[in-house]
């Protein structure tokens, strides 16, 4: 395991049954996280950063299944534990925030008994204590008259407050590891800079490490350490965010920083990344993004290429950066 790494994924692969063929969302997919650092997880709607993130959770579900790899986490494959492991796991030690709270949390249930639920069964806190402690998490994620808060249910909160609810239960237990699916879908950018400010402060605080699911590179600017991009299944690049934004080497990435409107710079024209994303039960022989890059040759459509590190934390997977790679490895080292 790499010194200083939390989480090690390792050839990931997880596939999907469908009555054309196995649809491969998640191929050979490779990262860690270090203690302390948020890594993003960058790509188009599709690519496959959700089901990364419940493959490491343990949590895909028919007709999903995880068909090859490792998910290290301190030295525990969690590909191998028992079921009854991962549920001790999930919530103590990992927890995620979902996409949609508001799908997410129980609407029969109040605030009081959903995050108490969390407490009890990681035998964190009963009762009074309970409710004490559930107090002092809503007041944490900046929910006015907590107390009174806890009898509400999920429909009677705007959307930012579900979502930090959905905080709530996630830290509840002091977990190390907190993977945020899209913690800002659906909500105004005012409310977006609050919620990922509150996770910024509540990893500064606790000491979280965090993997960021998102396709808004702002908000991976501000907010991340490092981050991977993903495309069709793989993860295409891997750097520090201030190298990723600030010198694109593959072409999928280039595209999306090009994506992007500059502020006060009307003459950098936005280009949109041309063609649509392949069929992943039948995807191209070669790279997956030759249909669509504009600097694709033969050897791309002919060859998927191995991933190239430049440098000791950068890692491309494009056979334009062939020549200056210190080695080639399948294996992200992070």
């Amino acid at each position: 395991m790499t010194e200083g790494s939390l989480l090690k994924v390792s050839g990931l692969r997880t596939e999907f049954a469908t009555y054309r063929g196995a649809l491969v969302a998640v191929d050979g997919v490779s990262l860690a996280l270090r203690r302390g650092e948020t890594l993003a997880l960058v790509g188009e709607s599709g690519c496959g950063k959700s089901v990364t993130a419940l493959s490491v959770m343990r949590l895909v579900r028919r007709p999903g299944r995880i068909t090859a790899g490792k998910v290290m986490f301190e030295g525990q494959d969690l590909l191998r534990r028992t079921r009854r492991e991962m549920q001790r796991l999930r919530g103590s030690r990992i927890a995620m925030v979902f996409q949609d709270p508001l799908s997410t949390l129980n609407p029969a249930f109040t605030l009081e008994t959903q995050i108490s639920e969390s407490l009890r069964v990681h035998r964190v806190a009963r009762g009074r204590e309970a409710r004490e402690r559930s107090v002092e998490l809503l007041a944490a994620m900046g929910i006015p008259s907590p107390s009174e808060r806890l009898h509400s249910y999920p429909h009677e909160l705007s959307g930012g407050m579900r979502q930090r609810v959905m905080i709530a239960i996630a830290v509840s237990c002091s977990p190390d590891l907190l993977i945020a699916d899209e913690p800002t879908t659906a909500l105004d950018v005012t409310l977006q800079v609050q919620i990922m400010d509150l996770l910024a402060e509540i990893k500064r605080t606790r000491g979280l490490s965090i993997i960021l699911i998102t396709h808004d590179l702002g908000i991976v600017s501000q907010f991340s350490d490092r981050a991977a991009v993903m495309y069709a299944g793989r993860i295409v690049e891997q750097a520090s965010v201030s190298e990723l934004l600030g010198r694109p080497l593959h072409p999928y990435t280039e595209g999306l920083v090009g994506c992007i409107p500059r502020l006060g710079r009307p003459d950098v024209p936005i280009t949109p990344i041309e063609g649509t994303v392949p069929d992943l039960v039948r995807p191209p022989v070669g790279c997956r993004f030759a249909p669509r890059c504009p600097r694709a040759t033969d050897r791309c459509v002919a060859s998927e290429p191995p991933d190239y590190r430049l440098e000791s934390d950068r890692i491309v997977r494009c056979y334009l950066h062939e020549k200056s790679s210190l080695a080639s490895s399948g294996e992200e080292t992070g």
